[in-house]
């Protein structure tokens, strides 16, 4: 007897058997009618166009409904067995699911340019150009010389003295503060616009050594034209917008509960 229940195939069998059990006690107490309708087909129809980029043929239509029927069965099979009960992945998809759909509702008609307009001289700094900076520089590493920052200083009237291999670029044009802080640290990026226009000048230290550092050019900051952020105002005000629908809609559905906290 315990030779049978090692073994695999036996232990798949008495499995099935269970699942089978548990399934026919729910049979009687749920709709077993399952149809394909025309709107599901359009659907299956649509979605295979989508991503495709051509119609299903008349076979490929019929797996596809084979395989939504498949899903379908199952789908039913496990709730009927009560196996979405305490599942996290099914509660955080049903989450998402209402958020979404709480959303769409918020979304309604899109807002009208007076809208977008107003939105935008509310926030105009939001969509404010950063200062842009383009440069050449030329890197002594720490690691590789005994003074790097010296080595760095005799650089500045000695072209000669070319530096180190840099694993980044070493010309860089139009690049505003935040994206070269990301690529040198803060400390070389707050030293740029202390530097003039034209000519070696530094050393400047950076997150990898120190550098000798030409900018070539600086272009200040400007709030742009309403015309030239339009589709950034849109996005940013529908965002807002299904924000604080969620926002409201949460509020509304939590008053139904009494909440209490440990």
């Amino acid at each position: 007897m315990s030779k049978w229940l090692r073994d695999p195939l036996i232990l798949f069998l008495i499995g099935g058997a269970i699942i089978f059990w548990i399934s026919s006690l729910n049979s009687g107490t749920k709709d077993n009618l399952l149809e394909v309708s025309a709107a599901d087909i359009n659907r299956m129809s649509d979605q295979w166009q989508a991503q495709m980029g051509r119609p299903a043929t008349d076979s490929e239509l019929s797996g596809l409904i084979d395989q939504f029927i498949h899903e379908e069965v199952y789908y039913r099979e496990a709730l009927a067995m009560g196996l979405d009960d305490n599942d996290t992945i099914i509660r955080r998809r049903l989450v998402q699911k209402l958020t979404f759909l709480t959303e769409d509702i918020a979304a309604g008609a899109p807002p009208s340019r007076d809208e977008l307009e107003a939105y935008f001289e509310e926030h105009v700094e939001r969509y404010r150009v950063p200062e842009r900076f383009s440069f050449r520089h030329r890197y002594f590493s720490v690691d590789r010389r005994d003074d790097a920052r010296a080595d760095a200083e005799a650089a500045l009237t000695d072209e000669s003295i070319t530096g180190d291999p840099f694993m980044l670029q070493r010309t860089y044009a139009q690049r505003s503060l935040n994206e070269i802080a990301n690529l040198f640290g803060d400390t070389f990026a707050n030293a740029l616009p202390d530097l003039a226009i034209g000519g070696w000048q530094g050393p400047v230290q950076s997150a990898y050594g120190w550098h000798v550092v030409e900018v070539q050019t600086r272009r200040a900051s400007k709030l742009p034209a309403f015309a030239g952020v339009a589709k950034k105002v849109t996005v940013d005000l529908q965002s807002e917008r299904r924000a604080q629908a969620n926002k409201v809609y949460f509020e509304s559905v939590r008053a139904k509960y009494e909440i209490r906290r440990p």
